[in-house]
């Protein structure tokens, strides 16, 4: 992970045997970036969540039913990302020393067309002005602007917390950054660490290994996103509706 030289390429691999659907992650997300809490009249569609987790079972009748649960976020596109390609406004961007794709607000005219491109349904509109309850707005970390009514925004993998790690090398006179200071608030707060965070053009790395495991796989592959976020199961039912249409992940969420 070079400062300036090497090109690193940031994904992760999500253990969907491990996860609990406990939420940590969610709510590590949302502190972390200042997406503030859902207002009264938001639904599922119009809320604002980086990092959604859906709960899903296999339709089976007891004793022979299974639960199990998916993490849905952004899931950073590497070939043709759907949003930048409809983007009238370059309000995405892919940066070329990680590969991280992320979302410039103030470019941003609230046209939504990224949101009907993203095939993963990753992509949230900001309906109201946000909001905290009196007293949280303290809480609020000041390296991340909260975004205003009438733009889109999505996970960035904390970039945020990868531009600290370049300083914190740099002060230290190292061209690299150091793994450890570089970990997304998702990744850091799962207690079954079911997710794997590095960069996966380092082939010594670990999420480069877990990436290749034959029980990992991407969603949607068939449409060739190359995208950074992998999944892993043992479950052959768990992995038959995660590479399915999207749509059979949601159903099934409401279902479960």
């Amino acid at each position: 992970m070079a400062i300036g030289r090497k090109k690193s390429r940031y994904g992760m691999v999500i253990d969907l045997d491990r996860c609990t659907g406990c939420g940590d992650c969610m709510v590590a997300c949302a502190a972390e970036n200042n997406v503030p809490p859902a207002v009264a009249q938001a639904t599922p569609r119009t809320g604002i969540t980086w990092l959604r987790v859906y709960r899903v079972n296999n339709g089976a009748a007891f004793p022979g039913n299974r639960t199990a649960f998916i993490p849905m976020l952004c899931q950073q596109c590497g070939n043709h990302t759907p949003c930048a390609t409809v983007c009238p406004q370059n309000a995405v961007e892919s940066d070329a020393a990680t590969g991280i794709v992320d979302q410039m607000p103030q470019r941003c005219l609230g046209c939504r067309y990224c949101m009907a491109a993203c095939p993963y349904h990753a992509r949230y509109f900001n309906w109201w002005d946000p909001v905290w309850p009196a007293g949280m707005e303290k809480a609020l970390n000041p390296e991340v602007s909260p975004r205003m009514r009438g733009v889109v925004e999505k996970c960035n993998f904390c970039h945020g917390r990868y531009h600290e790690a370049k300083l914190k090398a740099a002060a230290a006179g190292r061209e690299e950054i150091d793994p450890a200071d570089y970990v997304p608030a998702c990744v850091a707060a799962c207690p079954t660490k079911a997710i794997t965070f590095g960069d996966l053009a380092d082939d010594g790395s670990e999420v480069k290994r877990r990436s290749a495991e034959p029980e990992s796989f991407r969603l949607l592959a068939k449409l060739e996103t190359d995208s950074k976020v992998y999944y892993r199961t043992s479950r052959e039912w768990v992995r038959t509706l995660a590479e399915g249409p999207l749509v059979q992940i949601e159903k099934g969420a409401r279902r479960g």
